[in-house]
């Protein structure tokens, strides 16, 4: 039997997560030790399955254990929302989070091209509203509760990205301080907006020979230096080196601001450490923060993050971890198998084929449109 055929499509598509590495972590941490039955592996199948068929409770999750197909894979022929429960609050939540770092490092390691973006990331963060009387722990507003998640997403070419990094805190965390979490590879450009404004890191950046771009506040004390040369055509309409900073809070280090305008005409007013590029180049590193909110858009829209299944600190942020791992999985199977289909279709060939062997799943992937559309033509007028 071949690869294709001694796997599940289900079982294909999870398999990068079935690791020597994961398997040592589980058994250090000793959490399924007298574990029998539902352990982390078997936990995570389920976990992932349920995000991949939407499921709404534990008691869904449950239920798909009659399936056959799915016993074989867990091992078991059924399990009670109860146990699940009580797993789903058990799992170390840092154990999931590092399987996500893994896999959001094999997606990056497909990489097809030295294109500009991949030597930058961009920081960025999004609220998930949350129930107060449910979610107590979760502070937010005198009658709201939520958890904001902190991502760091990088580029795998110019159309798709992977998020990489990212850390979980109640939502009325500043922003600011995830920074260093996330901020942290010499070398590299980072892109965020204007929460992130932060002038000691500023310093810190430019003395770690970080890079960074991002927007300034409108009330940002700035002090002209120098004045350099708009190429002919360009949508920047100022480009100069400053200081950044009030006499009692100045930056040490000079920096370059840049003013140009956004695609509906607004002002943007960009301060960055990269001297050695255009002010166009830095004008359009900006713009592609668009990537990290249309992420985010696809995230809350097709990954189950608006109803969570436990209501403990550890069970949001396992569902938080499960959502993009069971994401990062179908940007590796893109990347491995070539194709340009959406994650979105993707997945829905995975679900329409899951429990049929991998090889029919490859085959629907990997088939050529059966037609091509030329649209309507118009009639001849003679």
């Amino acid at each position: 039997m071949d690869k294709d055929t001694l796997f599940s499509s289900f079982g294909k598509w999870i398999s990068p997560i079935i690791t020597k590495s994961f398997k040592d972590s589980i058994a250090e941490s000793g959490q399924d030790k007298y574990v029998k039955k539902l352990t982390t592996i078997a936990y995570c199948k389920l976990f992932l399955h349920a995000q991949l068929q939407n499921r709404e409770s534990l008691r869904d999750i449950a239920d798909d254990v009659s399936n056959l197909e799915f016993q074989r894979e867990l091992g078991f022929s059924s399990i009670s929302a109860t146990q699940l429960c009580r797993k789903h609050n058990q799992v170390d939540p840092g154990l999931l989070q590092h399987v996500f770092e893994q896999l959001a490092a094999k997606v990056l390691s497909h990489r097809t091209s030295p294109d500009k973006r991949t030597a930058m990331k961009v920081i960025d963060s999004t609220t998930v509203s949350l129930c107060l009387q449910q979610f107590k722990w979760a502070s937010f507003r005198k009658t709201k509760a939520g958890i904001k998640l902190h991502l760091r997403l990088a580029f795998v070419d110019v159309d798709d990205v992977v998020p990489e990094r990212a850390t979980i805190t109640e939502a009325k965390k500043n922003d600011r301080t995830q920074m260093d979490s996330l901020i942290n590879e010499e070398g590299m450009t980072y892109v965020f907006d204007r929460g992130y404004v932060d002038y000691e890191a500023f310093d810190s950046y430019s003395k770690r020979g970080i890079h960074f771009v991002t927007r300034l506040k409108i009330n940002a004390v700035i002090e002209p230096l120098e004045s350099f040369e708009i190429p002919t055509g360009s949508k920047v309409t100022m480009d100069e080196k400053v200081r950044i900073g009030s006499a009692q809070k100045r930056t040490n280090h000079v920096f370059r601001m840049v003013e140009t305008a956004d695609s509906e005409g607004n002002l943007l007013i960009l301060v960055t450490n990269r001297f050695d590029l255009t002010c166009d180049e830095i004008s359009d590193m900006y713009r592609s923060r668009w990537a990290i909110e249309t992420f985010f858009k696809w995230m809350k829209q097709h990954l189950r993050l608006k109803h969570f299944y436990g209501t403990s600190e550890e069970a949001v942020r396992n569902q938080v971890w499960i959502a993009l791992i069971a994401f990062c999985l179908l940007a590796l199977t893109k990347r491995e198998v070539e194709v340009t289909h959406s994650l979105l279709q993707l997945s829905r060939w995975l679900k329409a084929l899951l429990w049929k062997p991998y090889g029919q799943w490859l085959n629907r992937m990997k088939r050529p449109p059966s037609r091509k559309s030329v649209g309507r033509r118009r009639k001849d007028s003679s």
